[in-house]
């Protein structure tokens, strides 16, 4: 029974609720989901959750700003993956440039590039197996599956086959990710795995320093700030 309890505090709670009644509940401070004809209200996300999801928001925000491909969010933010289909607040999304005209003032319609989970206790079953399905079929090209719980941390990355199906995504052998929809963009997974988290302007400038395609004083620039930030570490 005291599990069952434990189990029942951290499942997100359901409501029958059309789409329209929805939209007068779904706020700016929390996420509040529609699917299916019900509304998912999800427990406050963990501390950890909570840096991680700051951590790569920085990592995405600076290096799509920097080259200028479009734009990033954050949870809470709606995403009508179809017009008469679910309504989602992914942690983070990336819209490309391509991808803007589908940006609204209170919600994305459609599938955005690149939509990144961070999984938290509530939010297991529906990051793994509806989210999954769903983003699949509304054409999200990448996904990030992010799992920080103790003991289960994991990181899991999909890319958007020909045939319309999710197949993961290789790593390198260091153990980095390298985006396909945002091109240069990398993922170190031991720095999601570091208490506590490492600086993001320093992996940042890391990422930076990697790409050859860069001028050569930009280089150097993003170094000398490396070199700052790691005496500084």
């Amino acid at each position: 029974m005291d599990v069952l309890k434990a189990v029942e505090k951290i499942a997100p709670q359901r409501q029958k609720m059309n789409y329209v009644d929805y939209l007068e509940i779904a706020g700016e401070s929390k996420i509040v989901e529609w699917v299916e004809g019900e509304v998912i209200s999800y427990m406050p996300p963990t501390v950890i959750h909570q840096d991680i999801s700051g951590f790569l928001f920085y990592l995405l925000e600076s290096f799509v700003q920097f080259f200028r491909l479009g734009k990033v969010q954050q949870a809470p933010f709606e995403v009508k993956l179809w017009p008469d289909g679910p309504s989602r607040e992914p942690d983070i999304l990336f819209i490309s440039n391509e991808n803007m005209p589908n940006l609204g003032e209170k919600r994305f319609s459609g599938a955005p590039d690149l939509i990144i989970e961070i999984i938290s206790p509530s939010s297991a079953s529906e990051d793994r197996a509806r989210k999954f399905m769903q983003y699949q079929q509304a054409g999200v090209q990448e996904y990030w599956l992010i799992d920080p719980r103790p003991r289960q941390q994991q990181a899991d990355f999909y890319l958007l086959g020909e045939d319309g199906l999710y197949q993961p995504a290789p790593l390198t052998e260091e153990g980095h990710y390298h985006s396909v929809v945002i091109p240069n963009l990398w993922l170190d997974l031991a720095w999601l795995w570091t208490e506590p988290l490492p600086n993001p302007q320093l992996r940042f400038a890391e990422i930076m320093v990697s790409i050859e395609e860069l001028p050569d004083e930009v280089k150097d620039t993003y170094k000398a700030l490396a070199k700052i930030l790691s005496a500084h570490t």
